[in-house]
């Protein structure tokens, strides 16, 4: 089984989420829905969602409001990227322009804080208290690591520590809050629903790893952003530390100037040449293998099915994507 079968099996299921996604952007306000119909008219594979179907699947649950749930995770999603290309400033969206180059960053801004708030105005309809409290406790999580991330901008202090707790947060907590909801959904004991929030965890840290692997990797016309964006915008990931903390003394004082603002076209290739030497690519993929077995092993606890080898090929999918 691989990613593409995954997604042909439940294209129907997905085409009932895309509705649930597009209602959310359904407003009198003209801006709102013109932009949603400009981000949905971009694709994306709709991972998080089909996560979602994929646990709920697991914990045996089969009502519609899973559809419901998966269009909200999917806006939750939608709104923290059109935030996200605000703050970074990019021109770029999945080889697209994005929506703030289009209308603005006020109205963009806004628009996700719609996106916010009026998914959790549809998830409160489903009157769950834990189901809201997973995807509170997500979104917020999510706004502490952008700010954790931008207080961190072209610091090479910056610790393997406090990189885990940003990309944990920006990227792997909406994906373990997908995974959570799927078990809520089929009434799992809290020992099941734990063992899959984790694995969402650890399958969307090992996401957000690779991502930031391939900002070195992939030129813009795969990848859909500038080679080297990361370093540019003074983001420090995994790659960047492992080179802080093996390079030399004298390599390390270069590699500070270029972190903090000095960036020529010569700086990313002196820092591609360093990767090489210190293997930090090797490095970073080691321990993004490393989490993806462990998120797999999370599943041990659910019988066989091909719900959970769907997920494990999720998982392996996040090593293996180049873009």
């Amino acid at each position: 089984m691989n990613l593409d079968d995954i997604f042909f099996k439940y294209e129907e299921d997905l085409k009932k989420v895309e509705n649930s996604l597009l209602s959310l952007f359904d407003s009198n306000v003209l801006a709102i829905p013109l932009i949603g119909k400009h981000i949905l008219d971009g694709g994306g594979k709709r991972l998080r969602p089909l996560i979602l179907l994929l646990s709920a699947e697991l914990a045996e649950c089969s009502n519609d409001a899973r559809y419901t749930l998966a269009g909200i995770i999917e806006s939750i999603h939608t709104a923290s990227l059109l935030h996200d290309d605000v703050i970074d400033g990019a021109e770029i969206r999945r080889g697209r322009k994005p929506a703030h180059t289009i209308w603005g960053n006020q109205i963009v801004i806004l628009v996700g804080d719609f996106l916010y708030s009026n998914a959790l105005r549809i998830a409160v309809l489903q009157k769950s208290q834990k189901i809201m409290e997973s995807l509170s406790e997500a979104t917020t999580k999510m706004t502490e690591a952008e700010i954790l991330q931008m207080s961190k901008t072209a610091d090479p202090e910056i610790t393997e520590e406090e990189y885990m707790n940003i990309i944990s947060g920006k990227t792997a907590a909406l994906i373990s809050s997908a995974c959570r909801i799927g078990a809520i959904l089929g009434s799992m004991p809290e020992e099941k629903e734990d063992a899959l929030a984790n694995f969402g965890m650890k399958t969307g840290i090992a996401f957000q790893m690779a991502d930031d692997i391939l900002d070195y990797m992939a030129d813009e016309e795969e990848l859909g952003k500038q080679l080297g964006k990361d370093l540019k915008e003074g983001k420090i990931t995994l790659p960047l530390i492992y080179l802080l903390k093996n390079s030399s003394s004298n390599e390390l004082e270069e590699i500070k100037e270029i972190i903090k603002g000095n960036f020529k076209k010569n700086g990313l290739k002196k820092i591609l040449k360093l990767f090489k030497k210190y293997d930090s690519i090797e490095l970073s993929m080691k321990k993004a293998r490393e989490i993806v077995e462990n998120a797999k092993n999370e599943l041990r606890i659910f019988p066989d099915s091909q719900a959970k080898e769907a997920l494990f090929t999720i998982a392996d999918y996040t090593l293996l994507r180049k873009k």
